[in-house]
This record gives C-alpha cells, sequence and structure tokens, in this order.
C-alpha cells in the first residue's frame, strides 16, 4: 500500500496519510480510532494503458497518492500519480467544531471527509512514477512542487502551480541548473524580518559530471527560490530568475588527513535550536556513501547557509573547464535577491530585473563555496552496520543540565532508533542510543516520521502502514534510581519514587537526572542505590552434551557485560570465550555442556564506572541417561513409577541425586505459594473474613493482603 505521511494539522487534531488509491485521515491522539477514508483509484482506462506500457501493475499502475497540502481552513488539495497519468482534486475536510467535549463525540461519526471537486490533470505537480519522489509546499493557495513533469522521466522541474499569476518552473533541460535530481524535501526559511525575503528550499541529490565531463558522481544539494518570483520580461520568461543553489558537505575527516564524504541525501528535516543561541537548523539524513556501507547525520545552521548564497559565484573557465569563484562585477541587485525585499524595495516583481541580472543567474547559478555542517563534522556516523538510515524527526528537548537534541532515526530494516546527541571536546559528538524499538511485525524501511509536540507522541509509517509511538517510556527503564540515570533520557527524571516525565517547571527536591554524565554514584545517594545490586539467584538445569542459554540483557545500550563463573570451593573467574562458550547481547550460549561448565554464573553490568550484578544463574548438569530415562515412557525405566522414590533414586549419582532433590524443592515451593495466592471461592471464600477476625493470635505478615 506504500503509506505515507503528508501532512498533520496539529490545530485540528489530524494526520494525513497517503498510500495507493486512499486519502486517509487519522486523530493524532489516537490513529486507530475515528479514522476516515477516500478510496480514489486510477481510471480503468489509464490503469489499462499503464499496463500496456509494460509499467509495473502493483507498484506502478494505481493511484499512489504523494501530494497532501492545506488549501485554506476546510478544504486540501491533493495529487496522486493516476497509473501514470496524475491527477489532483480538491477534499473538503470541514472545520473543526469548537463546542463541548460532549458533543465533539457525537459529532465523530458524522465528521466531513470527501472530494468536493471534479479531478484535473497533476502534470507540473505530482511525478508520473509513483517510485520518484515528489516534493510539494503550499504558500498562499499556490502549489510549489518539486518532480518530473513528463511521461519518460528525463524533465526534472521546480514548478509553481494553482497560481492566479503565470507559472514558473526551472530552464528546461539545462544541467547547470537541474542535472538528475532527486527531490528529498522543500521547506519555506525566513531570511530576516521582511516576510518578503523568505526562501523556498529545496533538498535534493544530484548526478553531476566531474571536470573531464566522463564521471557522474552524486552531490547532496540545496537549491532555493523567491516565492514572489513571476520570471523575466525578455529572459527567462515563466522561468525562475532567482534560482540558486549549492553543496551540501557531510564527511568524516580520518586521521590521515582524507576526507570521506556522504553524499546521496535520504530526507530532511527543519527545526530551531537552543545550542549556541537560538537559530534554525536543517537536519540532514545520509543513508550511505559513495565509498563504505554506512550512515550520517549532519546538523546544518541556516546562518552558515546564507553566507555561502552571499559568497561568490561558481564560473567554468580555463582549458581544464573548471570550477573556479567568478571575479568579475557582480550585476546589481545582487542575483538570488527577492523583489520587495529589504534590500529591493523599490522593485515590486523580477519582470522589473535589468538584463543583465537575468543573463548572469542564468549562466551561475551555483554558488563557489559548499555548505558545511555545524563543527564541519556529523552528529551521529555509523560505518559498517547491518541497517542504514532513511528517515527523521528531531525533538528539542529541555533537561535539568541544558538543552538537547533528541533525534528519532528510522532505518530500512523497520527499526526507530532514540539517539540523543552528547557535546563533547573529541572529534566527534557523542551520541547515545537510548532504544531502539520494532513498531512493525513485517519488516520494511521506514518511509515518514513525524513529531507531534504537542501530543508528545511519534507518528511512524511504511510500507505495511502508520504507527504511533510515544516520545517518552520512563516505565522502560526500570524501577531503581540507577537504572533512571544512567538511561540519560532527557524526558525522563527520578522522582524520588519512579522513573517519570520529567518536566523543565516541576519543582521537586527528590528529582535527579544528569544527561551529561549519567553518574548515579552523585545523584542516587539516598534512593537504596545498591537495592538491584544483589541479583536473586536463580537455578538452570542443562543436559550434557546440549545446548543451554544463560539469560542477561542489560536496559541501557551503552552497558558493557562481563560474566563470572564460581565453581565449588573455588573464587570467582572471567568466563573464557570460545567457539563453544559466546557471549550475545542477550546473554550468554553454551555450546555441547560440559560437566566443567556447573557452577554459578554472574552476570555483570558496567556502565559510566558503575557495576553491578544483573543475573546470577546456579547452572546444574544433569545426564542424558537421567534425562532420556525420565522422559521416554518406553525405556526399562518405564517400571520406576512402581518404585519407592528412595529407591529410584539409588541408581543415580550423588550429584545427580541433589540436583533431583534441588529441583523437587523448588517445586513443591513453587506449586505451595500458587495455593496460597489463589483466591477462594464460594461458600469458602465468603466464610474466610470471619475465621480470621476470630483468630486470637496477631499475623505480622497476610500474604493474602499482600
Amino acid at each position: 500500500m506504500d503509506y505515507r505521511i503528508l501532512f498533520m494539522d496539529e490545530d485540528q487534531d489530524r494526520m494525513y496519510v497517503g498510500c495507493k488509491d486512499h486519502v486517509i485521515s487519522m486523530d493524532i491522539n489516537n490513529i486507530s480510532q475515528t479514522m476516515l477514508k477516500i478510496f480514489w483509484p486510477a481510471s480503468t482506462t489509464k490503469v489499462e494503458e499503464c499496463q500496456m506500457a509494460g509499467k509495473d501493475p502493483t507498484h506502478g499502475c494505481g493511484n499512489f497518492l504523494r501530494v497532501i497540502q492545506p488549501y485554506n481552513r476546510t478544504h486540501l488539495f491533493i495529487c496522486g500519480s493516476g497509473a501514470y497519468s496524475p491527477v489532483c482534486a480538491f477534499v473538503n475536510r470541514g472545520r473543526r467544531p469548537e463546542v463541548s467535549l460532549h458533543s465533539l463525540m457525537k459529532m465523530s461519526q458524522s465528521q466531513v471527509f470527501q472530494i468536493s471537486s471534479r479531478a484535473e490533470s497533476g502534470k507540473g505537480r505530482c511525478s508520473f512514477n509513483p517510485q520518484v519522489n515528489t516534493v510539494s509546499v503550499m504558500l498562499n493557495q499556490e502549489l510549489f512542487s518539486g518532480m518530473y513533469i513528463d511521461f519518460m522521466g528525463t524533465d526534472a522541474a521546480i514548478f509553481r502551480s494553482l497560481t492566479t499569476r503565470n507559472a514558473v518552473r526551472t530552464d528546461q533541460h539545462n544541467s547547470k541548473w537541474l542535472s538528475e535530481p532527486v527531490f528529498i524535501d522543500a521547506h519555506l526559511i525566513p531570511d530576516g524580518s521582511d516576510p518578503n525575503d523568505a526562501k523556498l528550499y529545496f533538498f535534493l541529490r544530484e548526478r553531476l559530471t566531474d571536470s573531464s565531463g566522463n564521471t557522474k558522481n552524486i552531490h547532496a544539494m540545496v537549491a532555493r527560490v523567491c516565492p514572489n518570483d513571476t520570471g523575466g520580461q525578455r529572459s527567462l520568461v515563466n522561468k525562475w530568475t532567482t534560482f540558486l543553489k549549492a553543496r551540501l558537505i557531510c564527511s568524516v575527516l580520518e586521521e590521515d588527513g582524507t576526507e570521506t564524504l556522504f553524499d546521496e541525501l535520504g530526507e530532511t528535516t527543519h527545526t530551531h535550536t537552543h545550542t549556541q543561541g537560538y537559530h534554525a537548523c536543517v537536519f540532514c539524513v545520509i543513508p550511505s556513501s559513495s565509498v563504505f556501507r554506512g550512515s550520517a547525520v549532519c546538523m546544518y545552521n541556516m546562518a552558515d547557509i546564507l553566507t555561502v548564497f552571499n559568497g561568490p559565484f561558481a564560473h567554468r573557465e580555463g582549458p581544464n573547464f573548471q570550477w573556479l569563484a567568478f571575479q568579475g562585477r557582480i550585476p546589481y541587485p545582487r542575483p538570488g535577491t527577492c523583489p520587495g525585499g529589504a534590500f529591493t524595495p523599490h522593485t515590486q516583481s523580477t519582470k522589473e530585473f535589468p538584463d543583465d541580472v537575468v543573463t548572469f543567474m542564468r549562466n551561475h547559478p551555483v554558488m563557489f563555496n559548499p555548505i558545511y555542517p555545524v563543527g564541519r563534522k556529523p552528529l551521529v556516523v555509523r560505518t559498517h552496520a547491518d541497517y542504514k538510515y532513511t528517515s527523521i524527526a528531531v525533538d528539542q528537548v529541555t533537561a535539568a543540565d541544558g538543552h538537547y537534541q533528541v533525534l528519532f532515526l528510522g532505518t530500512d530494516k523497520g527499526t526507530v532508533q532514540k539517539v540523543v546527541v552528547l557535546p563533547s571536546n573529541g572529534s566527534l559528538d557523542e551520541d547515545l542510543i537510548l532504544e531502539e524499538l520494532e513498531v512493525f511485525k513485517k519488516q520494511s524501511p521506514i518511509t515518514n516520521l513525524r513529531i507531534s509536540s504537542k501530543k508528545q507522541q511519534l507518528y511512524v509509517s511504511s510500507e505495511h502502514g502508520v504507527s504511533q509511538v510515544s516520545l517518552h517510556r520512563c516505565n522502560a527503564y526500570g524501577s531503581g534510581c540507577a537504572d533512571c540515570c544512567l538511561a540519560r533520557d532527557p524526558y525522563c527524571a527520578w522522582d524520588g519514587l519512579s522513573c517519570s516525565r520529567f518536566y523543565p517547571t516541576g519543582k521537586r527536591r527528590s528529582r535527579r537526572q544528569d544527561i551529561m554524565h549519567g553518574n548515579p554514584l552523585t545523584q542516587c545517594r539516598g534512593f537504596n542505590l545498591k537495592g538491584n545490586e544483589n541479583a536473586v539467584e536463580m537455578t538452570q538445569y542443562g543436559v550434557k552434551n546440549n545446548t543451554t542459554f544463560l539469560e542477561c540483557q542489560p536496559k541501557s545500550p551503552q552497558a558493557s557485560v562481563k560474566w563470572l563463573i564460581q565453581r565449588d570451593n573455588d573464587r570467582r573467574k572471567e568466563v573464557k570465550l570460545s567457539d563453544r562458550v559466546v557471549s550475545t547481547n542477550h546473554g550468554l550460549l553454551i555450546r555441547s555442556v560440559h560437566s566443567s561448565d556447573q557452577g554459578v554464573y554472574y552476570c555483570l553490568a558496567t556502565e559510566n564506572g558503575f557495576k553491578r550484578t544483573l543475573a546470577k544463574i546456579r547452572l546444574q548438569i544433569l545426564s542424558e541417561a537421567l534425562v532420556s530415562a525420565l522422559s521416554n515412557k518406553h525405556s526399562p525405566w518405564g517400571w520406576a513409577a512402581s518404585l519407592h522414590p528412595k529407591a529410584l533414586v539409588s541408581a543415580f549419582s550423588p550429584a545427580e541425586t541433589l540436583a533431583m532433590h534441588q529441583y523437587c524443592k523448588e517445586r513443591k515451593q513453587m506449586q505451595s505459594l500458587q495455593s496460597i495466592q489463589s483466591p477462594m471461592r464460594g461458600d469458602l471464600g465468603k466464610l474466610k473474613p470471619l475465621l480470621d477476625h476470630r483468630k486470637s493470635r496477631n499475623r505480622r505478615n497476610h500474604l493474602l493482603q499482600e
């Protein structure tokens, strides 16, 4: 079905999802309730023509929704691929009634959600191929789209349509402007206090030829236009006269000075950050590198982006046709300046620009300097991992010791990683994976991530559906102060009783939180710090020459685990790992168990210098003969059921007899505890309180009440 979250309206508490032949409206409070659907398939004729053209009948010849934008307070503008014949229409979603909660519940079943216009052509608004990205932004009832405008997928354009003014697009088949682009995202970002200076930024990746003109390399790029651009008067008629683009650099500097680039831009998000002042930032996910398998996340400051666009233009000259900084005279007003802004208050339209400005912009659309991320380094780097990042959402969280960026990163394995970025003095900022969630039963790449700050929820989409996850799950970090402190989750803090949601405005003396260092020795004094140090001993039985598994999984991904063993009358020793004894993320795997493996195993976790025992397991080894004899009904031991237990036990070795006694004792204790805790029924249950009331002695412990 290829679900994609295309628009979220927190004012009306609705989220709009597009998929094959359907438009879905979901309640952001609970996406499984009050769901509204519109069935909007492609026409039968178009589907037949699509299949005759040799397109994929499942993933191509359908109406895949790729554009959902708010047109006004009551209507949406939607577009779909229409079986390689794009179509658009208006949807009446109604207006959220400002009534009481009781009346709102009555009206929930009669909400308006229906197509309210005839279908119109989607050419120039949505790509023909549903597998090709389409990005769009609606501004003042004008649609700005980045897509491919033809059936063959050769004419890429940034297009303005649905307008009372003239339609405007990029220069056609001009590789200086767009060269085989893949559009990723688009954002309207202010540039100063004047709204006329705001620019529309398109993030994309391109295939660009090198100086020899032979090899094509993938580059991450950002392009921008002025929304009030109406094209030129004599040159670039109905074409952008403010189009400029620059390269985005996301790289890791090796020890030998070489630079490894991440160029295959995946997804972006735009937000504001409190780090080093309050300013706008763009976060970009680079799923892979042309050099090795790996992913990176880079953060770009808008001030740095503006500096590059206000810097020198790129110019090709010389015998090798190399890119150089343009050294000649730059016409006025500076190419790329919006009309009617702070620098051109008396220019009302781009048609008033001088011819030399338009001609210069047409021949010099590329900036010479690239845009580097903050600190010239990625926030997160993953190399040689068995996954790659596909999507991103960022939340700015205020903690007790400062402001932190929490990244939610979707992977191609269908998981979502929750990562907090910690500043450090090293070459890279330290990032901690707080948790990794599998949000879908079927494994498929995450396509979209959206955050609702109002509801404190994360919404995830993939090919198979949409899921909803809370931004904070403090109860998953355990019930101890040390567990809560070591989690280092900015959303959570120890409140004296449990690990709960942290509120910056709340003032409680017992609240404990330390994101930067995560040191429970200083934060958890007086809160039973060593309460979980002595784990309860458990007995586990293994069969000789068979495989057994000792489970131990730390709550924190940052904890390192070490296994110790204590044999009879001996001190603790570290378990020697080999091909037979393997330590995994979930515990200790012992293949072909030996008699020497018997003993008490300690699972010791260390994090930030804080050590504790997570599990204490007494492993008892049973022989294969004993287990097979007792489990096989047709074995010679079948007559043993008629013997006295002591006569049966005498047939085994002392070690096996001791193990059997221990097992029977634990089994008997478990059964007696269950019988005591089971509720009494009928008349006996009614009589029990009366009998307890007549008892003359006082009992200190009442198991039933506990």
